[in-house]
């Protein structure tokens, strides 16, 4: 029998739900149990571009809208970027503020909602090793009930840490916990014959449809690869600046290491943070040689 494809290689990911809106739907309501259920939604962004596979720090989400107007971003996320927080924060903002074009009352936004399905543990502070759902809001310090408005909202599921309490009180009970045994255990019969959950059968059916697509398991393997040499540079051009420092001295050692961040910059997309956490070296360092890179 032919393995499954994976359903967290983020390429499948959009397939299976790009042309279901109602399967998205209804996984965005298993990890939001405690809002209102979506009943229709939009997918706005269902093409795949066949560069963005090959393209290195690229996340292939999905961009949604709700019947009241209700943004919604969700990407399956396998790698921790150095500036993980501060790329999540970003983009949920900039998800609001593009709502917005010039003399727009800001009465007029609506939502923006973040979900994002990690596969590695994001949080591994003892005191957090029990819960792998995660809902960030705008709330005051001293007093966590008193928000400051619904416009912003990230979620996140550890799917690692919520397969290890699935099934226990630890908030991976019901629909969440069907998709979770999906994205952990799509291969094994025994634990998919045990889903009930009639959303998460439909997706693991169109998963067994597009395993059986030579295309796309021809796609699926570019984008892996192409997952494969972004770990790859990053760990070179981490390695490359320490062994130069070890080697050189520590002012050849800066020397290498801004050369390793301009040569990021020139060469990838990632952002300024990003590269910054990979090289050691301050943002603010990274900017000015992204000016420099841009000047004629």
């Amino acid at each position: 029998m032919r393995r499954l494809l994976d359903p967290k290689n983020d390429y499948v990911f959009k397939r299976l739900f790009a042309d279901a809106p109602a399967l998205l739907a209804a996984l965005i309501n298993a990890v939001r149990a405690h809002a209102p259920p979506i009943m229709r939604l939009t997918v706005k962004n269902p093409a795949i571009d066949a560069e963005e596979l090959r393209g290195k720090y690229i996340i292939l989400d999905l961009l949604a809208e709700d019947a009241e107007g209700g943004q919604f971003n969700i990407e399956m996320q396998v790698r921790r970027y150095g500036a993980w927080s501060a790329r999540s924060t970003y983009y949920l903002a900039r998800l609001l503020s593009s709502q917005l074009i010039a003399g727009d009352d800001y009465a007029a936004l609506k939502s923006a909602i973040g979900i994002h399905l990690l596969d590695f543990d994001l949080f591994r502070e003892p005191a957090q090793c029990r819960q792998a759902q995660w809902c960030f809001e705008m709330r005051d310090a001293q007093s966590p009930a008193v928000t400051l408005g619904q416009e912003l909202q990230l979620h996140l599921i550890e799917l690692r840490k919520a397969d290890r309490l699935r099934g226990t009180a630890a908030q991976t009970t019901g629909a969440l916990a069907a998709w979770i045994a999906l994205f952990k255990h799509w291969q094994e019969d025994d634990t998919m014959t045990q889903i009930a959950d009639e959303p998460v059968r439909a997706v693991l059916n169109k998963l067994k449809d597009l395993s059986a697509d030579a295309e796309a398991r021809r796609l699926a393997f570019v984008r892996e690869r192409a997952l494969r040499d972004e770990r790859s540079l990053l760990r070179d051009a981490r390695e490359e600046g320490l062994e130069v420092g070890r080697k050189e001295g520590r002012q050849e050692g800066q020397k290498a290491l801004h050369q390793t961040a301009l040569n990021l910059v020139r060469s990838t997309s990632l952002d300024d943070a990003t590269i910054a956490a990979v090289t050691g070296l301050g943002v603010d360092v990274v900017a000015g040689l992204r000016q420099e890179c841009a000047r004629p």
